[in-house]
Order: structure tokens, then C-alpha cells, then sequence
């Protein structure tokens, strides 16, 4: 594991206390889907309750908000500079069960796991706004509100239009086997793809097509949020011990101003 994220993974139940934690917040004291807009901490209203990824290291706050003052985007560099680098490997025998069965909510040592509630509803009510939900359920988001950080529009989803927002794995399954996940026992595969550290409900065009691509190849269509999704993607990849290709973490610094 990388660094400031040893130990947490074999910790299940410090993240019990972590999960309360982040429901209360996204329900916020007004009720379901009334979270207001951080303020401090990186929060930006303009991405509804979006805060900066130097604020939320774990991933367990909403959204994605820009890395703006110099201060934050040379934070942002030190970031990416710890990254280590390598070619991308061959794509064979990559398949997304060998990360586990979609949006499972028994993925040990992340937070939100054994809630009774799928990964990916999770992760709306984590993101969304005025949330309603399916009737006799405190799971299942039925429609919400999105400020999308990937294209910087507010996006009124339908769970009948469900491919409208998708969960974007900032460090895609493919990238990361290609990477060296290949090599990683399973245990480690499924956290790496239900790590709200690496999930974000975003523009499901948006999200098809950045396919598998670092970023190098492919950034939001956003250009105010480049530093910061440079910032999580490479958090992540610090995170799980992950090398990211020499373009990749070029293109990185360069979001941030280096």
C-alpha cells in the first residue's frame, strides 16, 4: 500500500465509524439531499458540494472541486511527483470480475462496505442532490441531482435513464491490471474498485469516452477541474502501490502547472 493509507485497509472497523460519519454528511442536517456547499476545506458551490481532493484524501467527501491557488496546485505537484513510473503492460486476462461482481458492497477494509448498500448507490448519495428515493428504501436513488465536475453541468437523472450518470473509476480496472493489478490478490482487486477514493458519479458520455485512458490520453472536458482529477488519480495510484506511465504523470504536472 502507499503511503498515509497503511493500516487503514485492514482497519473494517474504524471504517464503521468513518461510514456513519459520511451518511450523516450526505444527508446533512436538513434531511436527505439537502447537504449545503462545503465551505472552507475546498469546497466550491458551483460543484454542488464538490471539495478539492487535497481536502478529502480518503475519498469519503462528494465530488470534485478545482485545485485553484498556488499554494494548492504546488501541494498538487508534490502529489504527482511521488509517483512512480513504468510502461504499460499487456491487457491479457483482464476482466472486470476479476475485480469482483459489480458495485459489491462486501469489499473489506473501504468505507461504505457491509452497509446493506451497493457501491454504486452509495456513491450517488454521496455526490447527488435532492436525492429521492425508491419507496420503502434508504438505498436506492430513484433520481438526484449531479453536478457533473467531468463536463461542469448539473445533470437531473432518472434511475429509468440510468446510463445518463456513470461511476467513473478514476484509475480505470485496466489501467491498473495493465499496471501491475494483474499480480494483486483478489481481496486487493475488489477494494481498488469500490474505493470511494476512486469512484465518481459523472456524465455517463463523459465517462464512455475516457474508456481506460490515463491522462495522457484522455482529461475531463472540463479544463477548471484537470489539476484536481490529476490530484485523485494520482492519490489513488499512491494509494494502491500503482506505477503510472511516464506520459501519464507528465501530463499530470503539467495540469498543475509544472
Amino acid at each position: 500500500m502507499g503511503r498515509g493509507r497503511t493500516g487503514r485497509r485492514g482497519a473494517p472497523a474504524r471504517w464503521a465509524v468513518v461510514a456513519t460519519a459520511v451518511v450523516a454528511a450526505v444527508a446533512g442536517c436538513d434531511g436527505p439531499g439537502k447537504g449545503r456547499p462545503s465551505s472552507g476545506s475546498g469546497g466550491d458551490a458551483s460543484y454542488g458540494r464538490g471539495v478539492s481532493p487535497l481536502a478529502n484524501p480518503d475519498g469519503t467527501r462528494p465530488g470534485l472541486a478545482p485545485v485553484t491557488s498556488d499554494a494548492d496546485r504546488a501541494e498538487a505537484r508534490r502529489i504527482v511527483e511521488r509517483l512512480s513510473t513504468k510502461g504499460r503492460g499487456p491487457r491479457t486476462g483482464y476482466a472486470r470480475d476479476e475485480f469482483g461482481y459489480a458495485w459489491m458492497d462486501s469489499a473489506d477494509g473501504v468505507p461504505l462496505a457491509r452497509n446493506g448498500c451497493d457501491t454504486r448507490n452509495d456513491l450517488i448519495r454521496r455526490d447527488g442532490q435532492d436525492l429521492r428515493f425508491r419507496s420503502g428504501s434508504d438505498c436506492v436513488v430513484v433520481s438526484m441531482t449531479l453536478h457533473d465536475p467531468y463536463t461542469g453541468k448539473a445533470i437531473e437523472w432518472r434511475k429509468k435513464q440510468a446510463a445518463k450518470v456513470q461511476i467513473d473509476h478514476m484509475v480505470p480496472l485496466s489501467y491498473a491490471w495493465q499496471m501491475g493489478a494483474a499480480r494483486w490478490d483478489r481481496k486487493k482487486r475488489q477494494r481498488l474498485a469500490n474505493d470511494p477514493l476512486n469512484l465518481l458519479p459523472v456524465s455517463g458520455p463523459a465517462n464512455s469516452a475516457k474508456r481506460d485512458s490515463g491522462p495522457a490520453s484522455w482529461l475531463p472536458p472540463n479544463k477548471s477541474i484537470r489539476c484536481a482529477y490529476a490530484v485523485r488519480f494520482a492519490q489513488v495510484a499512491l494509494a494502491y502501490d500503482l506505477p503510472v506511465t511516464e506520459a501519464d504523470k507528465k501530463t499530470m504536472l503539467n495540469r498543475c502547472g509544472g
